[in-house]
Parts: C-alpha cells; sequence; structure tokens
C-alpha cells in the first residue's frame, strides 16, 4: 500500500498585517447592480469607498475576506419567516459585484443568516490568522452590518466601521446603527482614517 502526499501547497503562518482585516459584506449582485433583487439606488454611493478600503487592505498586505449570502434553492430557510426567497447560491443575486470579486487568498464565507459570524467559520478564521481588529463594511448598516459588527465584539475582535461605507435604504435605521455600534460595540471613522489604517498601519493597536 503506498501513500500520496501533496507536497505543493502548504500552511502559512499567521502575518503581522493580519492583526488589523477588511471585511466586505454583501458586496454582491443583490444589492449593487441594478437588476439586483434587493438593489436600492443608494447602495451604489458607496462603491467609490468599498474600492478605496478594498485597494488600501491589498496594498497594505491586509487579510480581505468576503462574506456573501448564499441561501440554497428548494430548502427551509428560516429567514424565509421575514423575506422572500432570495441569493441563492450559484444565482447571479449570489454573485459579487463587478469589481469585487475575491482574489487568491481572499477567503469567501457563505452565510445564510445576517451575520457573516453565525453558522461559519469566520470566527475560527480571524482567529488563527491573529486579528485584532477588522474594518466591517458593505450593506445594509441595520441588518448584516450590525449583526456582524455584535458578533464581532462578542469574539472578542474589535470591530471598526468607515462612515460612507456603509448604508442602508432605512437612513434612520442607519445612522441610529452607526450610534448604537460607536456607543457599545466599536470604532466609527472617516473612510480617508480607515484607508490610512489599512494600508499604512503596521499592525493594530493592542
Amino acid at each position: 500500500m503506498t501513500t500520496t502526499s501533496v507536497t505543493n501547497r502548504q500552511f502559512g503562518e499567521a502575518q503581522p498585517a493580519h492583526r488589523l482585516a477588511l471585511l466586505l459584506v454583501d458586496v454582491n449582485n443583490s444589492f449593487f447592480d441594478p437588476r439586483g433583487e434587493f438593489h436600492y439606488p443608494e447602495a451604489l454611493a458607496i462603491v467609490p469607498a468599498l474600492r478605496e478600503l478594498l485597494d488600501a487592505a491589498r496594498a497594505g498586505g491586509r487579510l480581505v475576506v468576503h462574506a456573501r449570502e448564499g441561501h440554497w434553492p428548494g430548502l427551509a430557510d428560516h429567514e424565509g419567516r421575514k423575506l422572500p426567497g432570495h441569493s441563492y447560491a450559484g444565482s447571479f443575486d449570489a454573485a459579487p459585484y463587478s469589481g469585487f470579486e475575491a482574489l487568491e487568498g481572499e477567503p469567501e464565507i457563505r452565510k445564510r443568516r445576517y451575520s457573516a459570524f453565525f453558522g461559519t467559520e469566520l470566527a475560527l478564521l480571524l482567529a488563527e490568522q491573529g486579528v485584532h481588529e477588522v474594518v466591517i463594511a458593505g450593506v445594509k448598516t441595520n441588518v448584516c452590518i450590525r449583526a456582524t459588527v455584535q458578533d464581532a465584539f462578542a469574539n472578542g475582535i474589535r470591530p471598526i466601521l468607515a462612515r460612507g461605507a456603509v448604508n442602508s435604504n432605512r437612513p434612520h435605521l442607519h445612522d441610529a446603527s452607526l450610534e448604537d455600534v460607536e456607543r457599545y460595540l466599536g470604532e466609527v471613522i472617516e473612510v480617508d482614517e480607515a484607508v490610512r489604517r489599512l494600508r499604512d498601519e503596521p499592525e493594530a493597536r493592542p
């Protein structure tokens, strides 16, 4: 009996630059493409800021994670109690919005709840990479962003939101969520500051 070992791929080591990470939430066709089922025009207003954050994170050697909604078609889903069927795995809606496809080495997390942590491997992934702080960007502030921020905090990771890189089609709930996050859970900073930290800071603060 012979065994074959795969040697062309190796596990890596946690990188100091990964102490600060970027997590993009639901930057998918469903919300951003005008043909998407949950598209709202205001979503497009944050695309330039999202692009800036992504470019800065890549330039700074940060861990970049893409969390994308993806439900099973034809199967029961608890979200169906509140929302119509949407973002089925493999569908147009669940695909990344143009320009926000994951590069090699950028994990993609498929989620079926509002939080990118719930029922996924995100907490384990961030812990193994030594992530202390995470800039969270995408949509919607009062739903998936808010839920993800709370779970980041619960997992001992400092969440950071950048004004102008998250939004909602319900502005009053967007504003209330930012106030809630800043008061109880993490930081809310300007996009320019988030870009500077992702690109230039050698590592996250202790």
